[in-house]
């Protein structure tokens, strides 16, 4: 399918309706350098007007009743739904995303917005009787929860459609105005979403979507009309916007190196087939693929022999290719960095089973043994179709390994055990801890986000909604109760 348009440059959308700027920016696709399309800018006038806008209809957006917001985003599911293999290949094509994973993103994109909308609809206030004490007979409170303000939401390239999602369907759900920053590599799918969310009754200056370079993010993130910002991305990034704004509500899905534990006990098969693709898949450009492979040592040489031959049965290739698994990294440069960080693992001792080698922005799927403490294909989030495969004597150290990173975002247990189910879930300093496959499963209704540096802050749809609200209390007096 020709993701192309005959009518670009692609305008952004200020303040619910379609602009142009007086530049333009072209997007081209990682695996073979040709346009996928073109899009106008913004001019800092234009940026102005939207965050305007966007705090001059607050109060507004924040009394639309409760079926209007939900019926917008049910529009956008909807709607997403329909057009699903048109923005599947968009985001395949802006991306490098192979076409079956894009194609499970669109779908994800749908359940959230769907999600908003049922969540929308349950978000309502509660009642609770203060007459406990003497004092306070014939009192009652209600308390709701009202949005802070307009939302900034700072979105990354590796989830171009869905991570948009996570932003604009809460704010929407709980009436908060939202300026969209889409990633400059990946903006295409974000102004695919704003022309889909400008079919809505939503009033003007609800939503914007604003390609800006990333050099002109921080005049929104200081913007005191934007009192909540909520940025997706690196962990330096993410941690300089939180110093910047010390007194905004600043919520943080930052970065990880995933640990995947391959306990005595586990199905090696599943495991196996489970971490090879699941530490390439998105190209390893997911802050929950697993990237620390802990094996316990019992098991270790059949575990890392099935891990291998299943790593060796991905696919990797062009993504527009049905059958392709893995496809490049985001751009040559990101390809550079993480070969140059496999190179200083094996100079330093790291011994090669698979992979290694890139060919321009794709690397071929990598696993490594022995590498040595320190290294940054262990220490650091690679971003990239690495793993590193470490064996141990016990549980214990299993999970004191897990432990031992600054990254706390998710971890995989594979095991049968119940007890160790619920040792890990005490233990292991993570936001989440998946129980029999990898860290990198997420359900988008699901609380998700981490600790340490990992991020603040929680996803998914209820956690969402709660992380851009304050609780409201209104107490009545005088009642017979």
């Amino acid at each position: 399918m020709d993701v192309s348009r005959t009518s670009d440059p692609r305008p952004f959308w200020l303040a619910g309706c379609p602009a142009t700027g007086d530049a333009e920016q072209t997007v081209t696709n990682p695996h073979d350098g040709r346009v996928v399309g073109v899009h106008s800018v913004p001019t800092p006038d234009q940026v102005e007007q939207a965050v305007a806008a966007a705090h001059a209809v607050r109060g507004q957006a924040a009394a639309l009743p409760i079926h209007v917001r939900a019926e917008a985003l049910a529009h956008v599911a909807r709607r997403l739904s329909e057009r699903a293999e048109e923005i599947a290949q968009l985001i395949s094509a802006e991306n490098g995303k192979p076409i079956f994973w894009a194609r499970g993103e669109v779908g994800r994109a749908v359940s959230t917005f769907r999600f908003g909308a049922e969540e929308a609809r349950r978000f309502s206030g509660d009642v609770q009787r203060l007459d406990t004490e003497p004092a306070a007979q014939g009192r009652l409170a209600y308390v709701s929860r009202v949005p802070y303000g307009p939302v900034l939401a700072i979105t990354p390239f590796n989830f171009p459609l869905n991570l948009v999602a996570h932003k604009v369907a809460p704010a929407i759900a709980v009436g908060a105005p939202i300026v969209v920053k889409p990633a400059p590599a990946t903006p295409l799918s974000a102004l695919v979403l704003g022309e889909i969310l400008a079919e809505t009754d939503l009033p003007e200056g609800v939503f914007s979507v604003l390609p800006v370079p990333n050099d002109r993010a921080a005049s929104l993130v200081e913007d005191p009309r934007l009192p909540v910002v909520s940025f997706t991305g690196s962990g330096p990034v993410g941690y300089s916007i939180l110093d910047s704004v010390p007194r905004k509500h600043v919520t943080l899905e930052l970065g990880g190196n995933a640990a995947a534990v391959v306990l005595a006990d586990a199905d090696l098969d599943w495991a196996a087939s489970r971490v090879a693709l699941f530490s390439n898949y998105q190209a390893g450009q997911s802050c929950i693929a697993v990237q620390r492979v802990i094996v316990e040592d019992s098991v270790a040489d059949a575990f890392t022999e099935k891990l291998v031959g299943a790593v060796g049965g991905l696919v990797t290739g062009d993504p527009a290719d049905e059958k392709t698994q893995v496809g490049p990294l985001v751009s040559e440069d990101a390809a550079i960095r993480v070969e140059k960080w496999v190179d200083e693992a094996v100079a330093a001792g790291a011994r090669l089973l698979a992979g290694g080698t890139r060919d321009g922005a794709t690397i071929a799927p990598t696993v490594l043994a022995d590498v040595p403490a320190g290294a940054k294909v262990t220490c650091e989030e690679v971003f990239g179709p690495v793993m590193t495969v470490q064996r141990v004597a016990s549980v214990d150290e299993a999970f004191a390994l897990v432990n031992d990173s600054r990254y706390g975002l998710q971890a995989g247990v594979f095991t049968r055990s119940l007890d160790v189910a619920f040792r890990a879930n005490r233990e292991l300093e993570v936001g989440g801890v998946v129980i029999g496959d990898v860290p990198s499963y997420r359900a988008d209704q699901m609380p998700y986000g981490g600790v340490k540096e990992s991020g603040v802050g929680r996803e998914g749809l209820r956690s969402a909604m709660e992380d851009l609200t304050y609780e409201k209390v209104m107490v009545r007096t005088g009642l017979t109760l």
